[in-house]
């Protein structure tokens, strides 16, 4: 297998490392300090068509694979920009093009791939649950034609710059089915419009980084039977079928931000003087930015590993996860590499390390916690037994 860039794709780098120049560290800075929404810079991907770049040309996409969102994604970190501000506009629709029925694709993938309707928030995690989401509490009820849902979603993010939720809830109830995973459905739900009256009440979560995320409370949400995505108790595989292609894009963004300390810490090392020579030639200096580099580009291969195996059908589970993991360590210790190399012009706002070190740190957690991983590969992958 190559992951020798094709010309399409250098050139799909090419004209995203000439968007990312319109939003440079002051850009970034000002959003920060302001715990603003960068609104100019979605909308500059969003009016490139990057973020409908995965949905079907027949629904108006671009119909590109996972390698090519990848591209974007590391591109866009890589300079500099936060892509988590809108990365979800490109994947989450997935449940929709995978699960949904043709109706839901016809209504809404359309308008999603335009740009006149946002799709970039879900609804998973609770409060009490944490990781293991069989043990949500969020229940729906049928009621003729609709669901009447209850219940709490914590770390639900971009609430307030999404048109659209995907919701996953019970519809059985954890100790009345036989399988833990089953019970679960997945819904679309007009998220303004509960907002506007009340079902939905969202809380703002102040956080070390310019993240927006909420805590939510749901209180007799009303959702057209015609909502639910897919097969009533089976929305849990739904979820999960998504998870891949999260993971592979997000890894992607992990390398971008690690290449992104590397370039800034070999930059500074070379021009730093001290003692009358630059701090470059120290090797103290140059290990720790040799050995996350080598790092980050291990990372990067098992990312194309797993993103040629989503791309043929397959279910890379085990490459995803890895992937995943190592692609956030290498993050952080470039992260780390970076900031011992400025000393205590890290902290300083000007060199946009700081901001940036804020933010290396969340992926060891999210979107999900490297313990985590490391427990689905030992029993998943290698069959070492479960303590629980």
């Amino acid at each position: 297998m190559s992951y020798t860039l094709s010309e399409e794709q250098v050139a799909i780098k090419e004209a995203i490392d000439d968007l990312a120049r319109g939003f440079g560290d002051e850009y970034w800075r000002t959003v920060d300090r302001a715990r603003e929404y960068p609104d100019a810079f979605v909308a500059a991907l969003t009016e490139g068509g990057w973020l409908s770049m995965l949905i079907p040309e027949e629904y108006g996409g671009g119909g590109a694979s996972i390698q090519d969102a990848a591209v974007v994604l590391e591109a866009l970190e890589r300079n500099g920009c936060s892509a988590g501000a809108a990365h979800a506009q490109m994947y989450t629709m997935g449940v929709i093009l995978r699960h949904g029925s043709d109706e839901q694709k016809q209504r809404y993938l359309p308008a999603i791939a335009e740009g006149t309707l946002r799709l970039q928030s879900f609804a998973v995690t609770e409060p009490d649950a944490g990781t293991d989401t069989t043990r949500i509490r969020t229940f729906a009820v049928r009621e003729g034609d609709e669901y009447v849902i209850n219940g709490n979603k914590i770390w639900t993010s971009r609430v307030q710059h999404s048109d659209l939720l995907i919701l996953l809830a019970r519809t059985t109830r954890f100790e009345d089915v036989e399988k833990k995973t089953d019970g679960m459905s997945v819904f679309i739900v007009d998220l303004p419009e509960a907002l506007r009256t009340g079902q939905i009440v969202a809380s703002k979560i102040d956080t070390m980084v310019n993240h927006e995320t909420n805590e939510l409370a749901i209180v007799n949400l009303r959702v057209p039977a015609a909502n639910l995505i897919g097969e009533e108790g089976k929305g849990f595989r739904s979820i999960v079928s998504g998870l891949n292609s999260e993971r592979i894009l997000v890894t992607s963004e992990y390398i971008g931000a690690g290449l992104w300390f590397i370039d800034r810490a070999c930059a500074y090392a070379k021009q730093r003087e001290v003692f009358g020579r630059p701090i470059g030639l120290n090797q103290g200096i140059q290990f720790p930015i040799a050995q996350a580099y080598a790092n980050l580009q291990a990372a990067s291969l098992m990312r194309w590993q797993a993103a040629d195996l989503f791309e043929s059908g397959g279910n890379p589970q085990f490459e995803v996860n890895a992937a995943k993991l190592l692609g956030s360590q290498a993050l952080w210790a470039a992260a780390n590499a970076a900031f011992d190399t400025y000393g205590g012009f890290a902290v300083a706002e000007e060199y946009a390390v700081e901001r940036r070190f804020r933010e290396a740190r969340l992926p060891s957690i999210a979107p999900i916690s490297n313990n985590i991983v490391l427990a689905g590969i030992a029993h998943g992958t290698l069959g070492l037994p479960k303590s629980y």
